[in-house]
Parts: C-alpha cells; structure tokens; sequence
C-alpha cells in the first residue's frame, strides 16, 4: 500500500488504482491519461513519496507546473527532489517577482553542484529584477568557468537591450553568434526583435540573412515596424532565465541519453516565459524526438504560423505530425514549406525523407535533387546526393542511382556511410565485384565498430567466396547488433556453409524473431527445411 502521513485522510485504495492506472499509462505511450491518474493519485494519497515522484516527472513531460510544484514539495520533505526541482523553485520565485527567494533557491543550486555554473548568469538577471543590476561575474579558478562563459555573451547582450545600452549590446551580439549554438535561428530573431523594439531597424535586420524562408517573415514584420512578438519587448529577469534554460536544454539534448532532462528543463523554461516562442520551438523538437509527439504538436501549435519565428515552429510542427501518425497533414506542411519562396535545403530534405518513408521515392528524389539545386555546383554536400541516390535506387532507378552515388564517394572519398551503401548495392547486384569489395572494406576501416558495415563487408566476403573471411565478419557484426534481422540472416547463411549447421538454424531463428513479411516466411522455410538456393539472404 502507498504510504501515507501520520494523521492523514487518505483513500488509500483509490489512490493505488489512479497510480497503477498512471504506470500502465506511461507504458502504454499515453502521457495525458498517466498525467491525469498521477494527478488523481496525488489528490488522494497527497503524502505518498512514490506517487510524487511520477507525478513530478509527468508534469514536467506534461506542462503542468501546478502539478509539478506540488509535486517537488512533497519529494523535498521526503529528501527525493531531482536538482532540477531547484531550477523549479527559481523559476517560481521569478514569477512572483520573489527575489529574495530567488536567491535562496540559486544558493541551494550552488550547493547542490550541479547547475552551478548558471549561477552568476542567474543571479545578475535577479539583480536587473530588483532594480540594482550586477552584470555576472565568473570565477576564473571555477572548475565549470569555460561552460558558463559559453553563455555569457549572449546574457550580456540581452542584458544590455534590456538596460537600453545598445553600445554594449552589440559586440556582445556578435560574440554570442559567432558561437554557432544548437539554436542559432531562434537567437538570431530573438536579438532582432529586441534591437528592432529599440529603434536599431538597420542592425536588426542584418541578423536575418535575406535569402533565407526562415526568417522572411521576421523581416517583413521589421521593415512595417512590427514586433516580432512579445520578445520585442526588454527582457525581464524570468525571460532571461527562461532563455538560459532553453539554450542549455537544446546544447544538452543532442541524443537520447539527455533528452529526459532537456524536456524538463525547456518546460521549466516555458513556465517562466510562457509567451515565449523560443522555448515552445526547442520543447516541440525535444518531445517529439522523446517519444511524445502529441505533446509536440501542442507546443509547435502555440507558436503564430503568421509571426516572425512561425516558419521555425512549422518545422517542428510537421516532424511531430508525422511522429504522431498524422503523415498526411505533415506531408501537407512540409510541401507548403518547401513551395516558399527561397526555402531552405533542409525543408527539402524533411519532404523528401517523409516521401522516402512513405515509399514515394521518385518524388524523394526530386526533392533531395531541389535541396542540392541551393548551393553552387561545387559546393553540394555528400549527403544530399546520398540522400537522391538512395531513394533512386530504392526506386528501381538502379544506373542513376549508382551514377549519384559514386559522385557522392568521389566527393566524400573518407565517408564511410556512402562507400557502404555503393558497395553493398553493388555486391547485392552481383554488379562491379572487386571494386565494391574495396569499397567495403575501406568503409570497414574508416568505422570498424559499426555493425552494419561490418555485415556489409562480411556479406561481401561471403558473396565473393571467401568464407574463411566472412564467418568471423558476421559474427562480429552479430555481436554489435544481436537483435538485427538481416545481420542474423547473412550470419546463418554463412554458417550453414562451412558446415556449421546447428549454429545457423540458432542465427537464423534470432533473425525470424525480429523479422516481417517475406523475409520472415523466408527465415522459417529454411530453419526448417535448410539452405535451398531459393531461401539465399536477399
């Protein structure tokens, strides 16, 4: 039974049915029904420690604040509270204008280690709040000064535009971009829009290249004296420390091992600046590439698809469509992106990779073809022609798709991912033998820790018939990746013709496990029946 506090009133029993109903919501892939049960769950056992855990990080998932400092109280008695619920309580105390507990909450931070490194930035927006502002120092003997100085220029010069002191905020401007950010679009309106409110239209607008869809919009909005949104305005203390987590939750979550944590802080961020279309961009990337695409869709959709930073929030708007199963509509999108005038390659390439998924491949190749038709001939980068290639040989376009391809090697002759794919589709057609076993091998070399080109070239080896090569290829490539279908396959195949014919039929059934269609059909002839020329890998 859930725990509950001395002398509480507790429905102990409805409780654990609203918990368990939120567990088997959260595997089930459905966040509004789990948040709504946790909720529950915490009305009814408002002590439980357990309950306040999943809560706390369901809200967070969620949006819902109230839920989550309800939350964060309850795990702090119980001395459970994630150090992120110290970025919680700052964002609060910000909001109430608090900032007295602001700074006992950044003191705890500090002492807590692990966003320390924030603290000078924080505690200089809390001194603009109050009226005496300190710009932030950073120590120099601090362990983590090299990470705080990778945000500092762009709070200076936000500080400086909010203080009215456009000397200071320029250079500062120009140092924070030169930094080249995981979010450099949004700083680059976010700056624009904030010297456009303060009458410097000319320097504004220099910030917004020209021939660039993704910020046509930000500069019609500028040249009719417009704003570009609420961010027009000087930023207060709480829009300064939203936009420092923003920014960190976009540097941290380049993969899946930190994506947990750039939600959390990108949704603390937007209970900070709610009106802030910055955090509601980076939280519809981060929950859509989490898993939580719905929830992606929501915060795309708070973003105006008419104002300066719409062209952006459509992009994430049409990933979280498709992620979410609604590939029509995000199909709909991405064309009307890439039909705008000056489109970016990369709204290109997101319509052509919805298309390739789709099984569209002609019309893929078409578009990866328009992506490359931006940038000067000599300059067209290896992976778009990848990209065409691939669709065209996926297409049946197999002479044209070989000619894109081996244009692509010539120009990356060092990238591993395009000498695989040309020298694989050639040994699967049996074509140009040699040549492509020297392709895979060099791929081999440049990565040899990557299992699919390690099956490649052990597939290769195997075609080609050297066994004595190819079996210990494939179970290499079979120990990198035990759950891949094909690799177990190619493995079987292999095994079964040296003799190895127990330990074929045991690759072979890991393969079926895994495997669909004619390829299942195909694993389960031949673990039965034993190798026949007509069950070959394909």
């Amino acid at each position: 039974m859930l725990p509950a506090a001395a002398g509480a009133s507790v429905d102990a029993t409805g409780a654990l049915h609203a918990y368990m109903r939120g567990r088997l919501a959260d595997g089930d892939g459905t966040p509004s029904l789990a948040l709504s049960s946790y909720r529950h769950a915490m009305e009814q056992d408002p002590a439980s420690l357990e309950v306040a855990r999943r809560s706390y990080f369901q809200a967070l998932i969620s949006g819902d604040m109230a839920l989550a400092l309800r939350s964060a109280v309850v795990l702090e008695k119980g001395e459970r509270l994630p150090r992120d619920g110290t970025l919680l309580y700052i964002c609060d105390a910000l909001n109430r204008k608090d900032w007295a507990g602001a700074r006992l909450s950044v003191d705890r931070m500090v002492a807590e280690g692990n966003f320390a490194f924030l603290a000078p930035i924080i505690r200089s927006w809390i001194s603009l709040g109050e009226g005496r502002y300190a710009p932030p120092e950073i120590n120099p003997d601090d362990r983590f000064a090299s990470l705080a100085r990778r945000y500092l220029d762009e709070h200076q010069a936000f500080q400086a535009l909010a203080l009215g002191d456009l000397t200071s905020a320029q250079p500062a401007i120009q140092r924070a971009l030169a930094l080249q950010t995981t979010d450099m679009a949004n700083l680059r309106l976010l700056f624009a829009g904030q010297l456009a409110a303060q009458g410097a239209k000319a320097d504004a607008l220099t910030l917004l290249p020209k021939n660039e869809a993704n910020f046509a919009q930000a500069r019609i909005g500028i040249l009719r004296n417009k704003s570009l949104s609420i961010e027009g305005r000087p930023f207060t203390a709480a829009q300064g420390f939203a936009r420092l987590l923003t920014r960190l939750a976009a540097d941290i979550s380049t993969d899946s091992s930190t994506g947990s944590l750039g939600i959390r802080l990108v949704r603390i961020a937007g209970f900070t600046d709610p009106d802030g279309p910055a955090s509601h961009i980076v939280a519809a990337d981060l929950l859509t590439r989490s898993g939580y695409a719905a929830y992606g869709v929501e915060e795309a959709s708070r973003v105006p698809a008419a104002g300066g930073y719409g062209a952006l929030a459509q992009g994430e708007l049409v990933e979280a469509l498709a992620s979410s199963g609604r590939r029509p509509e995000a199909i709909a999108r991405a064309r009307a992106l890439a039909s705008a005038p000056d489109a970016e390659p990369e709204r290109f390439v997101r319509l052509g990779r919805l298309l390739a998924e789709e099984k569209d491949y002609a019309a893929a190749a078409d578009a990866f073809r328009a992506a490359q038709a931006r940038f000067p001939g000599d300059a067209v980068p290896w992976a778009l022609l990848l990209f065409e290639g691939s669709a065209l040989e996926q297409g049946a376009r197999w002479t044209e798709a070989r000619a894109v391809l081996e244009r692509a090697a010539k120009l990356a002759p060092d990238e591993a991912t395009v000498l695989n794919y040309l020298g694989y589709a050639q040994i699967e057609r049996r074509q140009n033998m040699d040549a492509a076993l020297q392709l895979l091998k060099r791929a081999s070399a440049l990565k040899p820790q990557d299992a699919s080109i390690t099956d490649s070239l052990g597939w290769a080896q195997y075609v080609t018939g050297d066994l004595d090569a190819a079996v210990p290829m494939l179970e290499r490539a079979a120990a990198g990746a035990p759950a891949d279908a094909t690799i177990n396959e190619h493995l079987g195949d292999a095994l079964w013709a040296v003799g190895r014919r127990y330990e074929a039929r045991y690759a072979w059934r890991a393969a079926a496990a895994v495997a669909d269609g004619a390829a299942a059909e195909r694993l389960a002839a031949k673990t039965k029946e034993g190798m026949k020329p007509e069950y070959a890998a394909r």
